[in-house]
């Protein structure tokens, strides 16, 4: 996963190369193909048929040269894990043992489709609920680790998404000098932060557990989605369920942790790393942005990206964060 300019990444993948792609691998496609919301792959609603009945599944194509084969089958290999321990997790489909396909340069999976809602994050039991599914996760993700899948790092994920919008041009030249200074001070503070716990704490995560990635059904919640599947400290799969000022953080995470620690023991210092992981993923989502510049559906999606007054506010949030770390954040 590295930061580099790419040219239109989707360019080919029309209607006829994703049914196709599907019958190849043992499908029978209806023809129906609709298109899901989703910016980082390309993912599908496709009509199949057996000799019983017609149904639907998912088809994600995934972004050409994000991830390395190795690397998309440990996340495939990962959810199968949890699966194991009978986790609510949504595995691929495997077919003939396989559950990663490949068609031109396109790398694809295969999923049942699932329905849901979004979790009501202000009801307390919902939050425990959540917290003792996550805590069931890490157990069973701490007993192992990914070895190729990348560990959070203020240099993957903060320093390389940086240096790709000043070396682009991205970042307007008068905002230039106040931006590296700002993003220097806010990195070596994130990169102490995560430093400090990487030796005893970082277990296999999830990576981007927000409420979006997450499907409530009539028996609970399931997750979607394990695309950002990294080494990380367990906060990181925990501190994008709070949202508000942080005495209603505080009491929303004491809710999370009721349920977390029925299942696994959590260590309170990551508490401190709440800021910096906040911080971290502010910088790199601008550097999403940026280098995913090219792909038309970015500049459709996001016409705000780039203009004055979005770097402004970006450099904003970045001061207002380097305050909350130096505040720092307790229960």
């Amino acid at each position: 996963m590295k930061f580099q300019a790419e040219e239109t990444p989707y360019f080919g993948l029309g209607p006829d190369l994703i049914l196709n792609a599907l019958d190849r691998v043992g499908w029978k496609t209806t023809g129906k193909l609709i298109p899901l919301n989703s910016f980082e792959n390309r993912v599908y609603q496709i009509g199949v048929y057996d000799e019983e009945r017609e149904f639907d599944v998912v088809a994600k194509f995934y972004r050409p040269g994000r991830w390395s084969q190795n690397q998309l089958l440990e996340e495939h290999e990962f959810t199968f894990n949890l699966s194991e321990f009978e986790l609510p997790v949504i595995a691929p489909i495997r077919i003939n043992q396989e559950s990663l396909f490949k068609v031109d340069k396109f790398q694809f999976a295969v999923f049942e489709k699932i329905g849901g809602r979004a979790p009501n994050l202000e009801d307390d039991s919902v939050l425990s609920w959540i917290g003792r599914l996550i805590g069931r996760i890490h157990a069973v993700s701490a007993t192992q680790s990914f070895r190729y899948r990348p560990s959070m790092s203020a240099g993957q994920f903060g320093r390389e998404p940086v240096d790709f919008i000043i070396n682009n041009g991205f970042m307007p030249a008068e905002l230039r000098e106040t931006y590296e200074g700002l993003v220097d001070l806010a990195l070596t503070a994130i990169d102490g932060a995560l430093k400090g716990a990487e030796n005893s704490s970082f277990i296999r995560l999830l990576g981007d557990c927000h409420p979006g990635n997450i499907l409530w059904m009539e028996d609970g919640p399931s997750f979607v989605d394990l695309d950002d599947a990294v080494m990380g400290p367990a906060i990181q799969d925990l501190w994008m369920l709070l949202s508000g000022d942080r005495e209603a953080m505080a009491l929303q995470l004491r809710k999370v942790l009721i349920g977390y620690e029925q299942f696994m023991t959590f260590d309170y210092q990551q508490v401190a790393l709440i800021e910096p992981l906040r911080t971290l993923r502010i910088i790199n989502y601008a550097g999403w942005l940026a280098q995913r510049w090219n792909d038309p559906a970015f500049q459709v999606a996001f016409p705000w990206f780039g203009s004055q007054r979005y770097w402004e506010e970006h450099l904003g949030h970045i001061r207002e964060q380097i305050g909350l770390m130096q505040e720092g954040f307790a229960l």
